[in-house]
């Protein structure tokens, strides 16, 4: 019999915040700000774009209406809150949400209120729920390079490794728009702050994105990463230089960069020496959680229980977690195995 994947302890570590949404709250938000949500956003059916500028619109496009429904303090606390509970009943012990305050900041009086009040419900929520939380906060492809910089120093008053405290700054969005290099001086200044370096890369374009990710950006992990599998090498170097990549299976079928999770070269990626953490990105549009990336690694990869208590191990070294929780949570993956 196999084990349960509920109990193997995790680390999830891409995780995207208004993409954390349970539908039903999301249901409740809309209706308490008077928005008129799209269908699509409360049927019980995952997104399935194509993997081209069309695609990438729809899916933005509903993205932000789920976004739009976010109006305030209590809204973004509830959001944390139940993020960490969904990931305490999926075995997750260490969960590290992304966000970008800029969306938020207009309900609530600015950047860093809206920062602060994330990282406040986390340090709540890390209490509640026994996950302990870190945030990274995120900057867009989609907006000017200076603002990527006022939110790497922002992030960078605010870094620590304990519960409730920033701990990475990542870059997010279409990978198709900005220029990386450009986005290079924010990640320094995250850098200097003791922050992990974050950004998504080689999911929507190949190879040649990530070694650019790589080369400019000088990442400690990468969000996807999973097109480095087209050029071995290309994954050589990332397996080299220690980058860890945060994969996320379903995201990447309902995103239509792989037709099925047979296509996501999971087993590629580890095979080839590639530090390897699963993560959900968007459940509330994927509708597939972090133990449901696991059980594709598992019915459709193959992994065996042992592989898969590895897999684990790599999303909790991976992690910005302190020393301690990540001690205590590779003990209970091996606890996990001897069951």
């Amino acid at each position: 019999m196999s084990r349960d994947l509920a109990l193997l302890p995790k680390a999830h570590l891409h995780l995207h915040f208004t993409g954390s949404m349970r539908i039903s709250t999301l249901a409740e938000l809309a209706t308490l700000h008077g928005i008129r949500l799209p269908a699509a956003l409360l049927d019980a059916d995952p997104l399935h774009v194509p993997a081209d500028e069309r695609g990438w619109f729809r899916f933005q496009r509903l993205y932000d209406a789920a976004r739009a429904c976010v109006r305030g303090e209590a809204d973004m606390r509830r959001i944390v809150a139940e993020a960490a509970e969904d990931d305490a009943r999926e075995g997750s012990g260490r969960l590290e949400i992304q966000v970008d305050p800029t969306s938020y900041a207009p309900f609530v009086g600015g950047l860093t209120p809206a920062l602060e009040i994330v990282l406040d419900a986390a340090r709540e929520a890390s209490a509640t729920t026994g996950v302990d939380i870190g945030v990274i906060v995120a900057a867009s492809r989609m907006r000017h390079p200076l603002e990527a910089r006022t939110l790497a120093r922002l992030a960078a008053t605010h870094a620590g490794d304990g519960p409730g405290q920033v701990v990475g700054f990542g870059l997010s969005n279409d990978e198709r728009r900005g220029e990386t290099p450009e986005f290079a001086a924010a990640f320094a200044i995250a850098r200097r702050a003791g922050l992990a370096s974050v950004p998504h890369g080689g999911e929507l374009l190949g190879p040649a994105h990530v070694e650019d990710v790589v080369a400019h950006l000088r990442p400690d992990r990468i969000g996807h990463g999973v097109r480095s599998a087209e050029d071995p090498r290309v994954l050589e170097r990332v397996v080299e230089e220690g980058v860890a990549l945060e994969v996320c299976p379903a995201s990447n079928v309902s995103l239509g960069v792989y037709a099925t999770a047979a296509d996501v070269p999971l087993r590629a990626l580890v095979d080839a020496g590639a530090t390897v953490a699963l993560g959900a990105d968007d459940p509330l549009l994927f509708l597939s959680r972090l133990v449901d990336q696991y059980a594709i690694a598992r019915d459709v990869h193959g992994f065996t229980d042992d592989e898969l208590a590895e897999l684990a191990r790599s999303s909790i070294r991976a992690s910005r977690a302190a020393d301690d929780v990540r001690a205590r949570l590779l003990v209970g993956v091996d606890a996990w195995l001897a069951s």
